[in-house]
C-alpha cells in the first residue's frame, strides 16, 4: 500500500535568507520578526529555519 505526502518535494522549512525572498523583503526583516515573536523560527542542526506553515499563516493562506 502506497502513502502519499500532499506537501511531498516542497520543504518543511526555509532558511531566513529564503523566507524573505520568497516575502520579498530583507533578511534582516525576517531576522527582526523572529525576535519580536511576529514570526515562529525553530534551531534544526545549529541554523535558525521558518516552517513553512508559518510563512503561509503569514501570507494568508491558512488558519492562524
Amino acid at each position: 500500500m502506497r502513502t502519499f505526502k500532499i506537501d511531498a518535494g516542497r520543504p518543511a522549512y526555509y532558511s531566513i535568507r529564503k523566507a524573505a525572498w520568497i516575502l520579498g523583503v530583507e533578511p534582516s526583516r525576517i531576522s527582526r520578526a523572529i525576535r519580536l515573536g511576529k514570526l515562529r523560527a525553530v534551531r534544526r542542526h545549529g541554523q535558525l529555519l521558518v516552517p513553512a506553515g508559518a510563512l503561509t499563516r503569514l501570507l494568508g493562506g491558512g488558519p492562524s
